[in-house]
């Protein structure tokens, strides 16, 4: 018996010092958030030439069912419910009535969910031609899905989203001067989450916000699982 309580004790010690190895699950570690300032996050975006062969919008998925598959709301209206600065009524159907919400990009105010866009950060086209034509077509849906930051998607007006289309910072900023900054920072965030490239003339524009108005700038991205 005393050979038998000091087996158990030995097991005990044991375990504790090398506890059983679990399932990998167990031990997955959550993207760490990087924070960094807008200068060093343009450094860290890879430059290459783009090519938009093969691209169609329908290689991206989306609308689907959004992060809570049980609300009956597609990632649209989700982000419309997220972004709303006074909350609107949810009917049947994920019908959204009421509410109101402020399109960032002009700093105009919008009352009716149907004004509004829900905007790429980084066009669909854009990301196809920094990277995303090798993706999967399961990656390329959660990438026109993400509400995994909050910068990849936002509710703007449908006329500033339109006069964006699928132009990079070299060629379209928000018309409101007071968005620019934060739009650049969220442009190289949302590049910097998936591992998306830049071309020649959007990293020298990136680089003169960088170096100018928006020095002060903070970036903060996540990358994408």
């Amino acid at each position: 018996m005393i050979k038998n309580l000091a087996r158990g004790s030995a097991l005990s010690l044991a375990l504790a010092l090398f506890p059983l190895v679990s399932s990998p699950a167990a031990h997955a570690v959550a993207p760490v958030p990087e924070v960094t300032t807008l200068a060093d996050a343009v450094g860290l975006v890879t430059v290459t030439e783009e090519d938009r062969t093969g691209y169609t919008r329908t290689k991206f998925k989306h609308w689907n069912a959004g992060d809570d598959a049980g609300d009956g709301c597609n990632t649209r209206a989700e982000v419309l419910l997220a972004e709303a600065v006074v909350a609107p009524t949810v009917e049947s159907g994920c019908k959204l009535t009421g509410g109101t919400w402020v399109s960032y990009y002009d700093g105009q105010e919008v009352t009716s969910a149907g004004s509004l866009d829900i905007d790429h950060m980084v066009p669909l086209a854009e990301a196809w031609d920094s990277g995303a034509s090798s993706w999967t077509a399961a990656r390329r849906e959660a990438y026109a899905n993400d509400q995994g930051a909050d910068v990849s998607l936002v509710a703007v007006t449908a006329r500033s989203n339109r006069q964006k289309s699928d132009q990079d910072p070299a060629d379209w900023m928000p018309p409101s001067p007071e968005a620019q900054c934060r739009y650049v920072g969220e442009w190289v965030a949302t590049k910097l989450r998936w591992d998306l490239t830049a071309d020649d003339r959007e990293l020298e524009a990136l680089k003169v916000y960088a170096e100018g108005p928006c020095e002060d700038t903070i970036v903060r991205y996540t990358p994408a699982a």
